[in-house]
């Protein structure tokens, strides 16, 4: 190993390991908070922005930690063994925003950005689900018409994360005909404080509370013509797709995480509780369901991993991230059932941790693209290249 390599892997390492104390010393500790108080701390979120969780996944011209796919996603695994609702608060800032603006932003947008956005002084939201356009992206409504030197974006935003409390909103828009579909839609940056765009009080959710999710509306919203990400009109959804395959393999991480802290909490209970003057870990039908369980994580670990190495070499490996996001997601779900089954009452109750995160990791299977839509892209890509092979 070149030495310039070893240093990158000893700075990697130390950092790796302070995430690892910050989420048992610091995110753990205050989960109940978070869940009470529907919010987390502020002081929690500078402790956050300190640490360079925002910054994780920007290059250090930028004044991010220039760490690859690969180390984000070993990070991931590390922050999420806390509650997940710690990551949704800078998960929209490392993804969906910051990297189309990386790849697609002009210098002026990524000078006036992304230092502030790796600092964790801006927080972004990505707008581009509304209620006709979820899984089928190509049906945005929201319209941005040229005025002068000016656009003016007019449509509702639905199910964004952060929006109560982002800077900076990714708005994807139709600047083309009604019926362009995907072509003709265009990403915008728009700054809160616009007049004409509001963020009305977030929703609540089934679980992940303290991940503030609501509407974005904009009413005549105008903005300068240098707020089109990129300076150019259309491929919009190609530059969301940029974020968005970002944030599914950090999601398929996240599923990775959360699966390793219920198992954390089921060993300790099936490791205390006694019955039948024995410890229930000792009985068969409790061990078969943590071997499904333990087989299942290190797959998906595997499997996530690989993907995030594929995305260092590239090019990004839609196909790939597509399975780790459905199989992990998948996986996670399974892995809280067994485990809220293997504690029986105990987990059942609100007091475990176990109920909150069995409830928390079920929206892991609907966003950044159900789990039916990843089946069905993965399905037509392989039908797409079993065609081109015969052809």
């Amino acid at each position: 190993m070149h030495g310039s390599d070893s240093r990158v892997e000893d700075a990697f390492s130390a950092y790796l390991a302070k995430v690892r104390a910050f989420s048992r010393d610091v995110l753990r500790p205050a989960e109940e908070r978070v869940e009470a108080e529907d919010a987390i701390p502020e002081e929690i979120v500078e402790a956050m922005r300190e640490l360079g969780l925002f910054g994780i996944s920007l290059p250090p011209q930028f004044g991010g930690l220039g760490w690859n796919m690969e180390q984000q996603v070993l990070l991931t695994m590390e922050f999420t063994q806390a509650s997940a609702v710690y990551r949704s608060r800078f998960s929209t800032t490392i993804g969906l925003t910051s990297q189309v603006i990386l790849d697609y932003g002009t210098p002026a947008q990524q000078q006036l950005y992304l230092p502030a956005m790796a600092a964790g002084r801006v927080t972004g939201a990505f707008c581009l689900t509304e209620e006709a356009a979820g899984s089928d992206a190509g049906a945005v409504a929201t319209r941005a018409v040229r005025d002068g030197a000016d656009y003016v974006i007019s449509g509702v935003k639905r199910y964004i994360t952060n929006a109560p409390d982002a800077d900076l909103f990714l708005v994807v828009a139709r600047t083309g005909a009604p019926d362009s579909g995907g072509e003709g839609l265009s990403c915008f940056l728009v700054e809160r404080g616009t007049p004409g765009l509001t963020t009305p009080p977030h929703s609540r959710m089934m679980g992940q509370r303290g991940s503030h999710v609501g509407e974005v509306h904009l009413d005549a919203c105008r903005v300068p013509q240098g707020a089109l990400l990129g300076s150019k009109e259309g491929n919009g959804l190609k530059l969301a797709l940029r974020g968005i395959n970002h944030a599914r393999t950090h999601v398929a991480a996240t599923c990775v995480g959360q699966a390793l802290r219920l198992m954390e909490e089921a060993l300790d209970y099936l490791t205390r509780r006694r019955q039948f003057g024995s410890l229930i870990g000792e009985f068969q039908a409790l061990q078969v369901l943590l071997g499904e369980s333990q087989s299942e994580i290190s797959a998906a670990r595997a499997l996530v991993l690989e993907c995030a190495r594929q995305f260092d070499r590239g090019p990004i490996p839609h196909g790939e991230i597509a399975c780790a996001k459905l199989f992990a997601s998948e996986m996670v779900s399974r892995v809280a059932d067994r485990v809220v089954q293997m504690l029986g009452g105990q987990g059942y109750l609100e007091e475990r941790a176990v109920a909150r995160l069995y409830r928390d990791v079920r929206l892991f299977r609907i966003f950044e693209g159900t789990s039916q839509i990843q089946q069905i892209n993965i399905a037509r890509r392989l039908l797409r290249e079993a065609g081109q092979r015969a052809a």
